[in-house]
């Protein structure tokens, strides 16, 4: 699997947009790499930008973006509402696949390592970066912020890791740059429905895991109370790993919960604006809605959504758009300006990086045409996994409108079940839809190696036997996904609502025509392998889920014309 990393610098400028575009304009000079999203704050004063790629070429657009944002931005004259240090205050890498987070540290510690050397900047490595526990956590490095640099730099406490100790002129401009490796940190800011920084701080501390100092008597004018090594007693917040303070964002005219969530799968986002709602309600504040700053995981969405989908005690087996709306208006991403999924979800901007036509992605009539034209491909193959795909769609369909129907609210969790698992079927259906053709293809290209030497024969003929031993595959695994498509036919018409009964049979007539199609192509592809052994196994178990197929479709269709 190929390596990818993400960078998210963080910089200290998010008004001048001439600035901003010429460190961004970095990441787009180094191959390899692609630039996801840039977010610019006016009030923050503050830039996020997101870009994706393989490791070292991830550091070396790094490294460009950092030395630009020293030559532009001059931190001595450097006014902003989020807490700073740093022409680039923060710089972390994230692992997105393929490489593991000791990995990701290593590149860190180099990248921070390289910006201390060349660009005579302080660099502190922070996260799971840190050479010391103390500095694992951000606030620790960047206490004071850029005010504070000149003293804390020179000690021995709060040397940086790499770079100057002395807070020359050069550091003067420039400030401090804190390099780290981090899991995925959703950063959010919840919007209240008031003016007051007091009462969003106080939310802020509620929640955040950090929580507040405890104060004598409990009042919040009381003398703090400390423990015998002289620091605050703190009561803790209700949500682990997270961090949070309140602020007014005057561009918005509304103070905010700003949120770092640095470990999702502890706290998920409507886990967090359950709580922060929860906590503003205690306070007569409401939370109106959620401003999520950068990119997020689809995960966090998928979550989300169907999380409000079962407080609704609705279905949970619709398709993903769906899943990301309810998630959307749940939560009111969508409450200060337009939400797009497809600008803030980083899988969907990897996605459309993708230039592939796929055959999923036509209109129906596009699908037609392209298969009733001279082209070879897509063929029965593809048409097959599509007809099971549509066989899923239709058991779901019944399962849906089961679940929603008046009286059966006590059901709807059983239906919701059935559905998900329908989805989970046409979801994968419809990728062998592509894959199939795909497989196709490989045939053709091994065909069409060269055949000069022996060697390019004997590297030809190996090619043409792996192509087809996976355009075996292919349809063979389309055969046993779309097998699975009766078990929710069959129970959609025993359980489900009787006005679709109908519709749940035509499910189970394409099912049976998916197993019986996707069955001739692994014949004709198995007669050209000359792997016997893997031909003779993979074609009894496909006779034997042809003859299965055939019995289970009359089976379902007796039971609905029983019914009707």
């Amino acid at each position: 699997m190929k390596q990818l990393i993400e960078c998210v610098p963080n910089f200290s400028e998010g008004r001048d947009m001439n600035i901003i575009n010429q460190i961004v304009a970095q990441v787009e000079t180094v191959e390899g790499v692609k630039l996801l999203d840039v977010d610019p704050g006016s009030t923050t004063n503050r830039t996020v930008v997101t870009f994706v790629g393989t490791p070292n070429e991830v550091c070396e657009a790094a490294f460009r973006c950092i030395k630009k944002a020293q030559e532009l931005i001059d931190m001595r004259h450097h006014k902003g509402d989020h807490p700073r240090f740093g022409a680039t205050d923060v710089c972390p890498l994230v692992p997105v696949a393929g490489i593991t987070m000791e990995e990701t540290v290593t590149y860190a510690r180099k990248l921070a390592e390289r910006v201390g050397k060349e660009l005579s900047i302080p660099v502190f490595c922070y996260e799971n970066a840190a050479f010391q526990d103390i500095r694992r956590n951000l606030a620790n490095c960047r206490q004071g912020e850029y005010e504070a640099l000149n003293e804390r730099i020179c000690t021995t406490e709060w040397k940086p890791d790499f770079g100057p100790c002395a807070f020359t002129d050069s550091v003067a401009k420039s400030g401090a740059t804190a390099v780290g490796a981090r899991d995925f940190l959703i950063a959010v800011n919840y919007n209240l429905n008031t003016t007051s920084t007091r009462r969003a701080n106080a939310i802020a501390f509620d929640v955040r895991e950090k929580g507040r100092p405890k104060r004598e008597g409990g009042s919040v004018t009381g003398k703090v109370l400390k423990d015998e090594n002289g620091n605050p007693v703190m009561i803790p917040g209700t949500l682990k790993a997270t961090k949070a303070i309140g602020w007014y964002i005057a561009e918005y005219g509304i103070a905010q919960v700003s949120m770092n969530m640095t470990n999702i799968s502890v706290t998920s986002l409507h886990t967090a604006f359950e709580e922060v709602s929860r906590c503003a309600a205690l306070r007569g504040v409401r939370v109106t809605g959620v401003e999520i700053v950068g990119l997020i995981p689809k995960k966090v969405l998928i979550d989300a959504g169907k999380f409000y989908l079962a407080k609704q005690q609705r279905s949970l087996g619709v398709s993903e758009e769906e899943i990301i709306k309810i998630a959307v208006k749940s939560m009111g991403l969508d409450d200060l300006k337009p939400f797009n999924p497809q600008e803030k979800v980083i899988e969907y901007l990897l996605e459309a990086d993708n230039k592939e036509k796929k055959l999923v992605d036509m209109t129906c009539i596009g699908f037609a045409n392209e298969t009733a034209s001279e082209s070879p491909a897509p063929g029965g193959g593809s048409i097959s996994a599509y007809m099971g795909a549509l066989g899923a769609a239709l058991g779901t369909m019944v399962a849906n409108l089961s679940s929603h129907k008046p009286g059966w609210d006590d059901q709807w969790e059983t239906f919701s079940v059935w559905a998900e698992k329908g989805q989970a079927i046409k979801d994968e259906l419809l990728f062998l839809v592509d894959e199939d053709t795909r497989s196709f293809n490989k045939i053709m290209d091994a065909f069409g190696m060269p055949k000069n030497t022996e060697e390019e024969k004997n590297a030809r003929s190996a090619a043409i036997q792996a192509a087809t031993k996976y355009a075996i595959e292919v349809p063979f695994r389309t055969m046993k996904k779309a097998f699975e498509v009766f078990e929710i036919c069959e129970k959609m018409v025993e359980i489900g609502n009787p006005n679709s009964v109908t519709d749940a049979g035509v499910g189970a007539l394409c099912a049976r025509s998916a197993v019986l199609g996707a069955f001739l192509n692994v014949k004709i592809n198995a007669a050209s392998l000359k792997d016997k052994q893997f031909v003779d196994t993979v074609l009894q178990q496909a006779a034997e889920m042809a003859a299965k197929a055939q019995q289970k479709e009359s089976e379902i269709l007796s039971m609905v014309n029983a019914k009707i």
